[in-house]
């Protein structure tokens, strides 16, 4: 257990923002796989800037890598041009 004041308010404040990625992350997946499950081109190319906003912005915030977010970025866009 920590013995200094500032140990302890340093794990709750990690715990509080571990909550918090893990939300975001969470929501972001969640977006990548609806937006893969589309079959419908119009439907998927307007949700697309939705999700690529919040891959920026997990990006931004070192909530996931900024490399990761190009990358789900670009295999979402093949798959919008693959359909039909």
């Amino acid at each position: 257990m920590a013995n200094h004041k500032s140990a302890i308010k340093r794990i709750r404040q990690d715990k509080k923002r571990a909550l918090h990625n893990k939300y975001y992350a969470k929501t972001m997946r969640n977006a990548v796989r609806k937006l893969r499950a589309m079959s419908n081109k119009e439907e998927a190319v307007k949700l697309y800037p939705a999700v690529q906003k919040m891959l920026d912005k997990l990006a931004k915030t070192n909530i996931i890598h900024k490399n990761k977010a190009a990358n789900l970025k670009s295999s979402l866009a093949l798959h919008i041009n693959k359909l039909g």
